[in-house]
């Protein structure tokens, strides 16, 4: 049942994922990139990561995705006007990109060895109790950093925003 519910969800990822890259309307590529995040929370899910699936649609399927709609909304981004000419120069980098991208991926994926799997039951792998126990004693550090660095950004965003009197 597990393998029937991931190649389901992994299909419709990547048939979302094509259409975000070539939808000609924005708006419909903006929709199917929420569709594949929440397909991405699924396979989370089957890995018993909950807490990551939570915070992945809460953070880009919620707030990312909103704010993509609303630029798209604002620079009217859906017509046909605004969309990059497909010259042949165009055609054929992208031809030529995608099948780099494909050769490197079809390599990585044929060179690498994966590891035996355990015979242990490792039930807490994706709780919070454990990532909390890591994100503060492994990582507090980084953690930290990343914190003060939002804040900074944030200062800047008001401060940049902020009009003068």
């Amino acid at each position: 049942m597990d393998q029937v519910l991931f190649y389901t969800l992994a299909a419709i990822a990547i048939i979302s994922a094509v259409i975000t890259i070539v939808a000609r309307n924005a708006m419909y590529s903006v929709l199917s990139l929420v569709v594949t995040f929440f397909t991405l929370a699924g396979l989370y899910l089957l890995l018993n990561a909950e807490f990551v699936a939570v915070v992945h649609i809460i953070v880009y399927a919620g707030a990312i995705m909103v704010l993509f709609l609303f630029v798209v909304m604002m620079l009217n981004l859906n017509t046909t006007d605004s969309m990059v000419t497909n010259t042949t120069t165009n055609k054929v980098m992208s031809g030529l990109a995608g099948l780099a991208m494909a050769g490197i991926l079809g390599y990585a994926s044929w060179t690498t060895v994966l590891p035996a799997a355990s015979n242990t039951a490792a039930t807490d792998i994706g709780s919070v109790k454990v990532l909390g126990k890591m994100l503060f004693n492994e990582y507090l550090l980084p953690f930290e950093l990343t914190s003060v660095l939002l804040i900074a950004t944030m200062v800047g965003v008001i401060v940049l925003t902020k009009k003068e009197e």
